[in-house]
Parts: structure tokens; C-alpha cells; sequence
């Protein structure tokens, strides 16, 4: 007996030495499976679980990161980087109040040690912010339109003003060609034509319903993108592979335009656009980073704030509200960004029945279409994520049976090959953003669907080299120190 149990210790050592290695190597995810195994081995064992934890963080799953943070704690009161993950990804998930309370027990715990004692003021400083945002906001009933107040109009533009240029107030393919070229050279065009080309795209968003039926003739395509996160050039290379949007040639973009990477302001103006210039040309749905609480943590208003002006963040966060919620493509294909839902029998009218211009719930319908993933399990289960839930092949097939579809296409998740087919066909992952943050090594993809079969075309893509620009360059503070 006690032969086994010192080898399975040893065992399990050596599993957290190749899952370190795995870490460091930017393969998160196997680096979780090699904790996994290791932990089966000696549960007892503080280290495992806080690795794990930081593994999970990286994967942007941030509920399974507290709870192995939280495992490590249990195990070990005294060991400070089970709280230090634990104070992590709470912060990542905006929870600053809860990371508060995790970076004062690290201090407890390490008094004398400079990097403790700098996140925590860091901490401090990011709650209070926070409180007093709190305490001077208004209520969304109280609210008023900032896009009502706002008049490109009475904008000048400079006579030494080089760059794209829009005459009047129609938006042309010339004006958006010298815009992604004045873009390629790390450019911004004026604030009156940002102006106009938000306010513009608002005016179309906003008449249509939370969920859209889109009508691709037979002997046409129609093509859908996943998550592009501030990835300008590589959304250039799309457009380089598949062509620029047009009523002939149109897209989806399903969500996640911004944040993380460092060019969301150059892609959310592209995108509105191409929406202005092309209304059936390019469709646009929200995805859980068009939302206040993650463009304060994750770039896109310090970016904003860089390149336009504070009252740009008020005016995106008011139009990324008016963005619908779903698609769905010849009556067959379902888009969204996050998932399905908790419970069975949610139908299409339902969908479109719900009163989107708010900030995202925590829960409800609206919260898991931004927010769920599936999973290989059958059944519901809790989120990786901490918001939203888990949903397996029965429920997909039970939803598309309900409502006479035949595809489940959704974004939001990280994937290899820029995509992944579950669900025994039924569901398709697709995400565009190719070595996602610079560091994780998968590819891109898109998906080009002809009518009248709709069968998916997956197309992947590699990463092309963008300017020296970092990702999350304009993020919060205090959250660069954790990545």
C-alpha cells in the first residue's frame, strides 16, 4: 500500500513537471489534462490545483479557475498562490471587490513581498474607481441617449486633415478603401467621419429585430465569421481570402469584434462601415465583449479613449446595445455567439421577443445566448466561464428539433483549427482570430455556406504579422499585470 501511494506521488510529480512544460509552451490546454491526471494521483496536493487554476485562466475559464484556486485553499490555508490565483481570476472576471479580499490574504500572508503590496494598491485603487462610477451613475430608465445629442454635422475637418475623407452623408466603397488603407498605416480617420459612420450604423441597428432572419437566394453564399477581437490585420486577410463584404458577396460577423487585441477601434469602424455601405451585405451580432463591464477590463475604452475620446465609449457601449442577438440563415442555420439555454422549449419567437438595448444580465435568455459553450457530456451543467452554462448534444438536437433547424453555428471559443464540429454535426465552433493574444498558436476560420443546401465550407487560416502593437496595450492596468 504504501509502495503504490509513494509512486502514484511520484507519478504525479512528474505529470506536473510536463504540464508546466505544456504552460510555458502556451498549450493551456494540455496543460489542464496533465494537472487533471496528476491531481487524480494526489488530490492532496496544493500546487496541483493553483497550476490548474492559472492553466484554466489562460483558457479564459475563469468559474473553473476559482474553483481549483479555491480547492488549493482549502487544502492549504497559508499557501498564498492559491489566493493569488483565486484574487486572478475573480479580477478577470471583473469581480474586483471578491479579488480585493484575495490580494489583502496574500498580503497577510507575504507582508514583505513589493509585487503583493503593488497589486494590491493596484486592486484598491481599481474598487474604488469603481465605487464612485457606481455611486454617480443613473439608472438605465434614467438615462439619456448620448447618440440623440451628437451631430457629425457640426464637426470641421481640418484643411491639414490628410485622410479618408466622406463628402456628405453617404458613405462610399472609395471613403471605406482609403479608410482600411489610412488603417494599414496605423492611421485614424477624423472624429467627424467616426461619428458619422457610428451614428449611421446605430440608425440601422437599431430598427432591426433581436433576432434576424437572413434570406440567401439559391446559386448564392453567405459567409460567417466567429470571435475577431481587435485583430485588424487579420481581418484584412480575410477579406484578402473570402473578398470584401458586398451585397453579393455577404458576411456575418457573430460577435466579439473587440477587446484584446489592440486594433478594436480600427475593426468596429471597418465593420459599421461595411454595415452602412452594405446593409444586406454585412450582418452584425453582439457577443459578450460588446458589453461596459468587459471593455473596462479588456482594452477597447482605454483604446477608445486614446484614439477618439471619452465620450466615443459612451456612444459605442449605447450602439453595441442595439445589436441583435441571433441569426438565423434560410430558416435553417442558427447564429449566435455564446449558446443555448437552461431550459427546454425556448423558440425563435422568444429569442425575438427580447429587449436587448440593455447592458448584458447576469442570467436569463439573453445572458446564456452571449455566454454558454457546449460540452461533450450530455445534459447542463455549470460554465467553465463562471457565466452562463454548459449544454450537450440532447439539448442542441431537442432546440433544433423545436424550432425545424437543421445547424447550431456559434463563436466565442478558442479552437485549433480556428473551429470545431460537436454535437454529432449538429454544432459548429468557428472562431477568426488566428494566434488569439499573440500566444496561443491556433488557427483562424471562417465558414461560406451556399444556398440552396447550406452546406458548411470551413475555410482555416494562419496569423499574418501586424504591427509591433501588444495585445490588451490598452487594457486595464491592473489586469496586464496577471497576463
Amino acid at each position: 500500500m504504501g509502495d503504490s501511494s509513494n509512486s502514484n506521488v511520484l507519478k504525479a510529480e512528474e505529470l506536473k513537471l510536463r504540464a508546466n512544460e505544456a504552460f510555458k509552451a502556451n498549450k493551456f490546454s494540455q496543460a489542464v489534462d496533465l494537472y487533471d491526471q496528476a491531481i487524480d494521483l494526489n488530490s492532496s496536493n496544493a500546487v496541483y490545483w493553483a497550476n490548474r487554476a492559472f492553466a484554466h485562466t489562460k483558457l479564459e475559464e475563469y468559474g473553473s479557475a476559482v474553483q481549483d484556486a479555491t480547492k488549493a485553499i482549502e487544502i492549504d490555508p497559508r499557501y498564498s498562490k492559491g489566493y493569488y490565483r483565486r484574487g486572478a481570476a475573480y479580477l478577470a472576471m471583473g469581480k474586483f471587490k471578491e479579488a480585493l479580499k484575495d490580494f489583502q490574504q496574500v498580503k497577510r500572508i507575504c507582508p514583505n513581498d513589493p509585487d503583493a503590496t503593488r497589486k494590491l494598491k493596484e486592486c484598491e485603487k481599481a474598487v474604488q474607481k469603481i465605487r464612485f462610477e457606481e455611486a454617480i451613475s443613473v439608472g438605465d430608465t434614467e438615462r439619456r441617449s448620448i447618440a440623440d445629442s451628437l451631430d457629425y454635422h457640426i464637426i470641421e475637418v481640418e484643411s491639414q486633415y490628410t485622410g479618408a475623407r466622406i463628402d456628405g452623408d453617404t458613405i462610399t466603397l472609395d471613403f471605406v478603401k482609403q479608410m482600411l488603407d489610412d488603417f494599414k498605416k496605423q492611421r485614424c480617420i477624423h472624429k467627424r467621419y467616426a461619428l458619422q459612420i457610428v451614428l449611421q450604423a446605430r440608425d440601422l441597428l437599431r430598427s432591426v429585430p433581436s433576432l434576424v432572419d437572413v434570406d440567401v437566394p439559391n446559386g448564392c453564399h453567405f459567409t460567417v465569421c466567429g470571435d475577431v477581437h481587435g485583430q485588424y490585420f487579420d481581418l484584412l486577410n480575410i477579406f484578402e481570402l473570402n473578398g470584401l463584404p458586398s451585397e453579393d458577396n455577404p458576411y456575418l460577423f457573430n460577435g466579439d469584434f473587440v477587446d484584446r487585441g489592440s486594433f478594436s477601434l480600427e475593426i468596429i469602424l471597418t465593420l459599421f462601415a461595411f454595415k452602412c455601405l452594405y446593409p444586406t451585405g454585412m450582418y452584425l451580432a453582439r457577443g459578450n465583449h460588446e458589453s461596459k463591464s468587459m471593455n473596462k477590463i479588456y482594452g477597447f475604452e482605454g483604446e477608445v479613449k486614446s484614439k477618439l475620446s471619452d465620450t466615443f465609449v459612451e456612444l459605442f457601449a449605447e450602439v453595441f446595445c442595439c445589436l441583435p442577438l441571433a441569426h438565423v440563415i434560410n430558416k435553417k442555420v442558427f447564429v449566435c455567439h455564446g449558446g443555448l439555454f437552461s431550459v427546454d422549449g425556448v423558440k425563435l419567437s422568444d429569442i425575438k421577443a427580447i429587449d436587448r438595448f440593455c447592458e448584458p444580465p447576469e442570467e436569463g435568455l439573453m445572458c446564456e445566448i452571449l455566454w454558454s459553450d457546449p460540452r461533450p457530456q450530455l445534459g447542463r451543467g455549470p460554465s467553465k466561464r463562471g457565466v452562463g452554462l454548459s449544454f450537450g448534444a440532447d439539448v442542441t438536437k431537442r432546440f433544433l428539433d423545436d424550432n425545424n433547424l437543421d445547424l447550431v453555428v456559434r463563436s466565442h471559443e478558442v479552437k485549433d483549427e480556428g473551429y470545431e464540429i460537436m454535437h454529432d454535426g449538429k454544432l459548429i465552433t468557428v472562431f477568426s482570430a488566428p494566434n488569439y493574444c499573440d500566444q496561443m498558436g491556433n488557427k483562424g476560420a471562417f465558414i461560406r455556406f451556399s444556398a440552396p443546401d447550406l452546406k458548411p465550407d470551413i475555410v482555416s487560416f494562419s496569423a499574418v504579422p501586424h504591427p509591433d502593437v501588444k495585445p490588451m496595450a490598452y487594457a486595464n492596468n491592473f489586469l496586464r499585470m496577471f497576463q
